[in-house]
């Protein structure tokens, strides 16, 4: 449910744009902030706050992979698939990231640490293969580095 500092924000984000509509990003962010990700009740709220039909909005957080609309851990791994990426061997890396946790890309450990999610881009061409941890860039991986960085995130 949508708190009302939620509603705040949404607002006050709608406030700084020539079209409410255009604060549609913004408000989903804001829900995902607080929550870690967007539930439907909370799309149907956001959608009218911004001016979408929820259809519209729905349609809009299922393009970004960087909004969630299922729960997840509480850290978040994205590896990229791009091209680079594939070939520089990513498929080491997330074979490494299935085999360390014990789960497939979409899903989450048993502990609810880690959900790990592949990514079309993440702009790190140059240190491929990469990945993002709740925001934090890591790139020019190697199987034997992702333990150290997987501690840093308890």
């Amino acid at each position: 449910m949508i708190t009302e500092d939620d509603r705040r924000e949404i607002e006050a984000a709608a406030a700084r744009v020539p079209v409410r509509r255009a604060a549609a990003v913004e408000a989903l962010q804001v829900i995902q902030k607080r929550n870690g990700w967007v539930s439907d009740e909370d799309l149907r709220a956001a959608a009218g706050l911004v001016g979408m039909t929820v259809t519209e909005l729905d349609g809009l957080a299922s393009f970004y992979s960087m909004i969630f609309r299922k729960p997840v851990g509480r850290h978040v791994i994205l590896f990229c698939d791009s091209i680079c990426c594939w070939i520089q061997g990513y498929e080491k890396i997330v074979d490494g990231l299935c085999s360390r946790l014990g789960i497939r890309p979409g899903e989450t450990d048993r502990e609810g640490r880690f959900t790990l999610l592949p990514s079309p881009c993440l702009g790190a061409c140059d240190h491929a293969p990469a990945m993002m941890v709740d925001g934090d860039l890591h790139g020019d991986l190697t199987p034997e580095g992702i333990e150290a960085i997987l501690e840093r995130y308890k």
